[in-house]
């Protein structure tokens, strides 16, 4: 059995990350207690920086120098990184970020909240670019997206954020700490780490300001330009993950990410139980979004219901994906069971918005 805050660590140290840097605030406070406590046991480098600025620099020279670097932040520590996350892709060095999401806009909340599917989804520093996002359901999903964040942080030479919640975070499940085994990845013949340490004895030399600065592989602004935009295209064509239920026959798709999609699979029991064809699209990657997904089921007539814990961030691309084909509503932040920062949605706030529309009944013609 483990939390969720501690799958971040198990999966961690299951994918041979060497660095972390971080600033406890809330509720990222319980990841960077089990951090501190395990990853010096077991040879890792832990730093306590002053603040999420150090921490995501600090993690900036740790990928530098080839070494798989994480932060971990809350919502708010996520707006101050937002700088450095801009430079992480213009110098196409991998760091994974855990965002666990709480709360906004400003102060907002210390609790649970899914407020931040847009900053993790668009490019919130500045410039044009794109960051794998991965959204855990579970704490063993937790333990696995870890790892796969880092591969994926390697293979394309980019960060990749986990975008979690303080529920997912929070759980105590069953975790079986099995490592994944992916395709290898090619040496970081690119990390600076001394003309001693590399093999032809040649000095290597990394920019955050490509197209700015003169760089062996982006001579010009417009070559660099060009070549981080054919790697953006082939991560969206390559890394979007998404699970589905009951979609061949929906007439009602459900689309959700980590506790909302929990939420959604018992609503869709529900629903299913009493006659109402309903379906669900998991999403396993915020970016890249699942377009053709809904695209083919909006013209096979079905409606599109987003559950998320926020503000209509995910209805956004949802509406965008099926082009004006379907109607698409939302059960969002708005229909928590209670005013406080401690409400929730539950799974019969989602039944409800189902039942308003009017749809076949199972078995019917």
């Amino acid at each position: 059995m483990a939390r969720g805050f501690e799958a971040i660590g198990w999966g961690a140290l299951a994918a041979d990350c060497q660095l972390f840097a971080g600033c406890p605030t809330g509720p990222d406070d319980e990841a960077f207690a089990w951090l501190a406590r395990e990853f010096p046991e077991n040879g890792r480098h832990f730093v306590r920086a002053s603040s999420e600025v150090s921490a995501i620099n600090i993690a900036y020279g740790g990928a530098s120098a080839g070494g798989r670097a994480m932060v971990v932040v809350a919502s708010a520590g996520w707006g101050l990184i937002q700088e450095t996350m801009s430079h992480l892709v213009n110098a196409f060095l991998p760091v994974v970020v855990v965002l666990i999401q709480r709360g906004g806009p400003g102060a907002g909340s210390l609790r649970h909240a899914q407020m931040d599917y847009l900053a993790v989804t668009r490019d919130a520093g500045q410039g044009c670019y794109r960051v794998i996002s991965l959204a855990p359901a579970s704490v063993q999903e937790t333990y696995e997206a870890t790892q796969l964040a880092f591969h994926l942080a390697d293979k394309w030479c980019n960060p990749v954020i986990i975008a979690t919640d303080a529920i997912v975070a929070g759980m105590t499940e069953p975790l079986a700490l099995k490592t994944i085994k992916f395709d290898p990845l090619p040496e970081k013949d690119w990390a600076v780490k001394g003309r001693g340490h590399q093999p032809d004895g040649i000095r290597r030399f990394l920019s955050s300001a490509q197209g700015f600065i003169p760089t062996r592989d982006f001579p010009t602004y417009l070559s660099f330009l060009k070549g981080l935009n054919e790697k953006v295209l082939k991560m969206r064509e390559e890394e979007i993950r998404y699970e589905s239920y009951e979609l061949e026959d929906a007439k009602i798709v459900l689309v959700a990410y980590g506790y909302s999609a929990r939420v959604c699979q018992e609503a869709l029991l529900m629903a299913r139980a009493e006659g109402i064809k309903a379906g669900l699209v998991k999403l396993v990657t915020l970016w890249p979004f699942p377009v053709d997904v809904l695209k083919k089921k909006a013209r096979q007539g079905a409606k599109f219901l987003t559950v998320e814990d926020g503000l209509g961030g995910l209805r956004e691309d949802v509406m965008l994906a099926v082009e004006g084909q379907a109607e698409v509503e939302t059960v969002d932040a708005l229909d928590r069971n209670e005013p406080g920062a401690g409400g929730a949605i539950y799974p019969g706030k989602v039944l409800e918005k189902m039942k308003k529309w009017e749809v076949p009944k199972v078995g019917s013609a």
